[in-house]
């Protein structure tokens, strides 16, 4: 029998997977932190042993607890934190993990060092931004104890063969996933206008995520001569803290735009938000894979500028599902979304073909299903070596 068609000893290809999730952070409404959930909600529907594991967290707690995946709470302050390696030694042992799935730079530095005390067969590390690497977190990358890099869009992956040195067979991209059935054309953001208090006459200019490299100041200024042009305009920020709300009002203000500015903190009506929304904005410039709200905008029909940076032109396709600006161009931002406003045939046309591309390529469906099959191409590799 040929290798590529041989069983190795103790794997079965359609066997249970035991596998554990490591998450250093608490937050549950990042893009990673959700990516992580729905990524252990999907293969615990297939079938799994799924255990995730993240700094104590209630709301952690809670979610596994309904999606019926074990959890535990490791503090995972440092990445050299005994206590947590100790533990983690601990459920690598009394669970009989095969695969540790590291979503952060210290959940792999953890497992590193705990894998100097405890076999774990397979070690895979998530990486979703762009930003340069250190030389010891090169390192962590580039060890044979990783068996594989997750790389969330082409981009990062060419940064990491180019520019990190990491080889190109090393590395494995799975982009990022939207559940197409919670983020669907067929919501309605009825009730979101209603607490905005807008009418149907009102374009309502939605951005996800606030962080400075998210270019929202870029986005304000773009406002201005938005506001100008289309006084019906509105411009809705969600994902703030207490802190960033106020910076962002005064910094509206100051531009004389806050009676046409919103600002949400953290929301888990997303679906809703984005459907009450006539143009979905991204405005990064570093920093990012590919941004997560594009793919939920467009899962709902909901338009979408984004600037022409690292994985955004992998889901945005100028003219075909979007439009795309250059980055720290507040002008050009605002021509594109005023572009938008002034052609809604067309740009209602693009987010339909923008919601095919999402079911094509970047469903949470897909993303489960690719992440389950390097897994056990990789458990496979790892016994025929034996």
């Amino acid at each position: 029998m040929s290798s590529s068609t041989h069983t190795p000893q103790g794997f079965e290809p359609g066997a249970v997977l035991r596998i554990l999730q490591l998450y250093p952070k608490g937050d549950y409404f990042t893009g990673a932190a959700i990516q992580l959930h729905e990524l252990a909600r999907g293969l615990k529907a297939r079938g799994h042993d799924v255990a995730v594991a993240t700094h104590p967290s209630r709301i952690w707690s809670d979610k596994a607890r309904d999606a019926g995946i074990a959890y535990y709470p490791l503090p995972m302050k440092s990445a050299l934190s005994f206590r947590s390696v100790t533990t983690l030694i601990r459920i690598l042992r009394e669970r009989r993990i095969q695969i540790v799935h590291a979503q952060k730079g210290r959940a792999r530095t953890l497992a590193l060092f705990a894998g100097l005390f405890v076999k774990i067969p397979v070690l895979i590390v998530n990486r979703g931004v762009s930003f340069p690497l250190n030389p010891f977190n090169r390192l962590g990358y580039a060890t044979r104890r990783v068996a594989a890099i997750v790389a969330v869009s082409e981009s990062i992956k060419r940064h990491l063969i180019r520019e990190e040195g990491i080889p190109e067979q090393k590395i494995a991209v799975i982009y990022s996933g939207t559940d197409t059935d919670r983020f669907h054309p067929g919501l309605d953001g009825a009730g979101i206008r209603k607490e905005l208090g807008f009418g149907p006459e009102h374009f309502l200019i939605t951005q996800i995520g606030i962080r400075s490299v998210r270019g929202n100041v870029d986005l304000l200024d773009a406002m201005v001569t938005i506001a100008t042009r289309a006084p019906h305009a509105r411009l809705l920020l969600v994902g703030a803290n207490e802190a960033r709300v106020r910076q962002l009002r005064d910094q509206a203000e100051a531009r004389g735009i806050h009676q046409r500015v919103s600002i949400f903190s953290y929301r888990e009506d997303v679906p809703d938000i984005l459907a009450a929304s006539d143009c979905c904005v991204d405005a990064s410039y570093a920093g990012l894979g590919l941004t997560g709200a594009l793919r939920e905008a467009l899962a709902v029909e909901t338009p979408v500028v984004a600037t022409d940076v690292e994985g955004n032109p992998e889901l945005v396709r100028h003219g075909e599902t979007g439009l795309l600006v250059p980055a720290r161009a507040p002008s050009a931002l605002a021509e594109a979304v005023l572009a938008m406003l002034e052609n809604p045939t067309n740009a209602r046309a693009m987010a339909r073909a923008g919601r095919k591309l999402v079911e094509e390529k970047f469903s949470t469906r897909i993303k489960v299903e690719r992440t389950e099959q390097l897994y056990r191409r990789l458990l496979a590799e790892r016994e025929r070596k034996r």
